[in-house]
């Protein structure tokens, strides 16, 4: 790339997975089956929660909210994905970047917050019962919600703000299948120095400030588990382990994505990472999350019972 040449670029191509035709198709059929699967899971819990009484409770608000990030998050890249291979037409300009980059972290930031702070529920309700009721109230819970949303719209500004400052001539092609931050660095002409200082401290904090505090909920609620009776254990160790997957998952890809320098980031590498963060965990928090609880079972067989017979 020829910076001091090139003239200034008002888009950037997408160049996406693969440029050969029969991989788009599987590419295409790939990732609009798990968009579906995310919306189906996703919608169907919010409405799920929202209609019935017996879910109304700081846990399922707390799930509800996490369902609508999921929607937001997910569908912020997945339909210009699908629309890019269906009409080939990969270019997207330069401020509708902007704004995919900073819509995509306020709804990633929220869902890492979302998941802290529905692992303080657990805690609470497992090691602190007797107080969960006066403390994990819909009140308190609402106002978890909007410190998430608060600063997760803060740290998008932040480093949208901070990409602006940069200057991209010549090359405008990312290889990548959105505008995230590593392949915006990586094309820019700019010092990107301060960018990367913020990602690791500003950034590092929002992140892995969460993840010690999720560890150390779950070592506590291990704790609390083991003094109950071997099937209660069994229950809450099963239901306690799938969500951790998914958080593991999640910051683990995250990691992979952002916390390396720029000068040894790998594109490729980073798109696996990001289609697991971006995509396939959205599409499975309602199935771990609500979907295998007896509660949401029985809500969801009434549910679909009451449409059913409506329809008589």
């Amino acid at each position: 790339m020829d910076c001091e040449n090139g003239t200034d670029i008002d888009e950037f191509v997408l160049l996406g997975f693969s440029s050969e035709p029969r991989q788009q198709l599987l590419l295409f059929l790939f990732f609009l089956v798990m968009y579906g699967a995310a919306l189906m899971g996703n919608i169907m819990m919010i409405i799920l929660i929202t209609v019935d009484a017996r879910l109304h409770t700081p846990m399922y608000f707390l799930l509800r909210n996490l369902s609508v990030v999921d929607v937001g998050f997910i569908s912020v890249t997945v339909p210009q994905m699908l629309s890019q291979i269906i009409f080939s037409y990969n270019t997207i300009p330069f401020y509708n970047c902007l704004v995919q980059f900073f819509f995509f972290y306020v709804f990633a930031v929220s869902d890492h917050l979302l998941v802290s702070v529905m692992a303080l529920d657990r805690y609470i309700a497992i090691c602190n019962p007797l107080h969960y009721v006066t403390v994990m109230n819909q009140k308190v819970c609402g106002h978890l919600v909007v410190v998430c949303f608060i600063i997760s719209t803060l740290h998008s500004m932040l480093h949208a703000g901070l990409l602006l400052r940069l200057s991209y001539h010549g090359d405008n092609h990312l290889d990548y299948f959105f505008c995230d931050h590593q392949p915006l660095l990586q094309l820019s002409c700019s010092d990107t120095s301060l960018n990367e200082a913020a990602i690791f401290f500003e950034a590092g904090i929002i992140i892995i400030g969460p993840v010690v505090f999720i560890i150390l909920t779950y070592i506590c609620i291990v704790a609390s588990v083991m003094k109950l009776s071997p099937s209660a254990r069994r229950k809450t160790f099963s239901t306690c382990g799938s969500h951790l997957t998914i958080v593991l998952l999640f910051y683990s890809a995250t990691f992979g994505v952002y916390f390396l320098p720029t000068s040894s980031y790998s594109s490729k590498r980073g798109s696996i990472f990001a289609v697991v963060y971006a995509i396939i965990t959205p599409m499975a928090n309602p199935y771990v999350y609500c979907l295998r609880n007896n509660e949401v079972k029985v809500a969801l067989r009434d549910f679909l019972g009451r449409r059913i017979l409506s329809q008589w």
